[in-house]
């Protein structure tokens, strides 16, 4: 009798995982009732992060749900889940509806801004001190752009070609003149401190020159910095699905 409660328990589990799994991706994509779960797993993989790192068990476990269920009668259980499973499932069905935010899990609050008037040698001096390739610019409390490490150096480099001196250059140039704008090569973004972790992934997945997430409580550009997720935060955070719990 013991044994018969627990397989129960863990196919009703089974099922409120997927079901809990279906109504989320559903309500966030809005995607049709008319489609099957399949056809909502793969729409949903370029989408979200966490659906396309489970992709391969989301469609395993969409096919054993319907060997467990009664084909007329989906409340009525013919075979068992393992408790592993179950666990499993209930653990990606849990970071697919309530992720975790970025801001408190993996987002630096301790960054270095800079004014834009700053020159460039004082600006690399700061790069070197604190270890920074992209430094925003800020100047009350409003986002001017990032200097971004990767085009500063394409800026010494055309120095370089037209015998520019460079001393001069970094010493002359103001940091708002070699700024990465919003949108502009969509090398950083604004977003607000409700981010999750499943989203700040796919931004990166999605536009692969991205350097920088910057975090404003309401994600605009006219509020002071929270804080900045970079691509070096990718490793944590899907670390951080992988052991989710």
């Amino acid at each position: 009798m013991s044994n018969k409660t627990i397989s129960k328990s863990n196919a009703e589990r089974f099922i409120s995982a997927y079901n809990q799994i279906d109504h989320s991706l559903r309500t966030i994509y809005g995607f049709k009732r008319s489609i099957s779960y399949a056809d909502l797993i793969r729409k949903a993989v370029p989408l979200n992060s966490v659906v396309r790192k489970f992709e391969d068990e989301l469609i395993d476990y969409g096919r054993l749900r319907n060997s467990i269920v009664h084909k007329t009668n989906p409340n009525y259980v013919i075979a068992e889940p393992h408790i592993e499973v179950v666990e499993d499932f209930e653990k990606i069905a849990k970071i697919i509806s309530t992720p975790p935010t970025a801001y408190d899990k993996v987002c630096k609050k301790d960054v270095i801004t800079c004014r834009s008037d700053i020159n460039i040698k004082n600006l690399l001096e700061l790069m070197v001190k604190y270890g920074y390739k992209n430094i925003p610019i800020f100047e009350d409390n409003t986002l001017k752009g990032v200097v971004i490490g990767a085009s500063l150096l394409d800026n010494f480099g055309n120095c370089l070609l037209n015998n520019v001196n460079l001393d001069e250059f970094s010493r002359s140039t103001a940091a708002i003149e070699v700024a990465t704008f919003l949108h502009e090569n969509s090398y950083f973004t604004i977003c607000d401190k409700r981010l999750t972790i499943e989203k700040a992934l796919n931004y990166f997945y999605l536009n692969r020159k991205l350097q920088m997430i910057i975090i404003t409580e309401k994600g605009t550009s006219f509020e002071p910095l929270l804080g900045v997720i970079t691509i070096a935060d990718i490793l944590d955070m899907n670390a951080i699905i992988e052991n989710y719990q």
